[in-house]
C-alpha cells in the first residue's frame, strides 16, 4: 500500500480519488508518522428500478357507476 504525504494528498486529491474508485489504498501521512488511510467504501445499494407497466400499489378499481350511462340531466350538461 503505496504512503502519501498530506501536501500530496491536499494537491492531487483527484488523482488519489480515481485510484482509489478503481480499488487501490493508500495510507496519508504528516512526515513519517501515518495518520489516515484512504480506501474505497461499499456503495450504496439502491433499490432495484421498477419496470415498466409494473404495478407498484393497490390495483385501481373502478366503481359500476364509472361504466354507467349519462343521464338526461348530465348530457345537456355536456351539450350533448
Amino acid at each position: 500500500m503505496p504512503t502519501i504525504t498530506t501536501h500530496e494528498a491536499k494537491t492531487h486529491l483527484s488523482r488519489y480519488l480515481a485510484a482509489v474508485e478503481k480499488g487501490e489504498e493508500f495510507v496519508i501521512s504528516r512526515g513519517k508518522k501515518p495518520i489516515a488511510k484512504l480506501v474505497p467504501i461499499d456503495p450504496p445499494t439502491k433499490p432495484p428500478r421498477p419496470k415498466v407497466g409494473d404495478i407498484l400499489g393497490p390495483p385501481f378499481i373502478f366503481p359500476d357507476s364509472a361504466f354507467a350511462p349519462l343521464t338526461e340531466e348530465e348530457l345537456k350538461e355536456w351539450g350533448l
